[in-house]
């Protein structure tokens, strides 16, 4: 998962709403959304290596992960970051407990960031500096750098979505196409992170279409009063692939 924007409102029937773009190559294999048989998870899921990038479960957990962009400290021999995603969603342990023992062998993993929601709170783990964040109330974002760190793509998805949401009840379609959103930044906005310029202005795009890489799924969750809404849209080299969704009744 590349890029994460969510509006939280906890003291709201609907408490949370998240929308979030999965960067992938095109060849890495991958299931759509759908309920896992060996757990009680809806989510895609990444079949080499069996963990998920974005999931809900029936008891109303939700969690969701994006890799930290630094090739120098990549490493090969690393467990895969999208088993905390699945961990998550299969225990009943607090969002804050469950960071807070993560934080102790995160560098474990390749750097990575992970968003959790246990039904009552919203937190983030940065694994880089094994920091436990507590999302405020409002508009958040999370790309492949720090939590909130304003990348040209962050800036302008948080920026809509707040302009969205004032407007209106935004539609399934006009968050979706906030995600579908092409535009590169400009060379001067980009940050810097180790790629290649012309990998680093393709990233810069919501919407990443390269001939072998690229926005694998783009997908809506709602938490409402008593069930979640889990939409996604599937894409590969050749466009899309197909729309699922499905709703959790089972919250609690």
């Amino acid at each position: 998962m590349c890029l994460i924007a969510w509006n939280w409102q906890p003291a709201s029937p609907n408490p949370l709403l998240l929308i979030a773009n999965r960067d992938e190559f095109y060849a890495r294999p991958t299931a759509s959304l759908h309920w896992w048989q060996d757990a009680p998870i809806l989510a895609g899921r990444d079949l080499q290596a069996g963990g998920t990038w974005l999931g809900i479960s029936r008891t109303g957990r939700l969690a969701a992960l994006t890799n930290h962009r630094d090739p120098a400290n990549v490493r090969a021999d690393t467990p895969s970051r999208g088993e905390l995603v699945s961990a998550f969603l299969k225990t009943d342990t607090s969002a804050s407990d469950y960071l807070t023992a993560l934080a102790d062998h995160a560098a474990h993993y390749n750097p990575f960031n992970l968003l959790v929601f246990d039904g009552t709170r919203l937190l983030g783990l940065e694994s880089r500096h094994a920091r436990v964040i507590t999302m405020q109330p409002g508009i958040g974002a999370v790309s492949n750098a720090d939590f909130l760190t304003p990348w040209p793509k962050l800036a302008h998805l948080s920026g809509s979505l707040q302009t969205l949401l004032a407007q209106e009840h935004p539609s399934d379609a006009r968050l979706l196409a906030l995600l579908h959103n092409p535009t590169l930044a400009a060379d001067a906005d980009l940050p810097v992170t180790g790629i290649p310029l012309e990998f680093e202005r393709a990233l810069s795009a919501a919407f990443v279409a390269l001939p072998d890489y690229g926005t694998r799924a783009c997908s809506v969750v709602r938490f409402e009063k008593d069930h979640i809404q889990f939409l996604e849209q599937g894409f590969d080299a050749n466009g899309s692939t197909g729309t699922w969704h499905d709703i959790c009744r089972s919250i609690g």
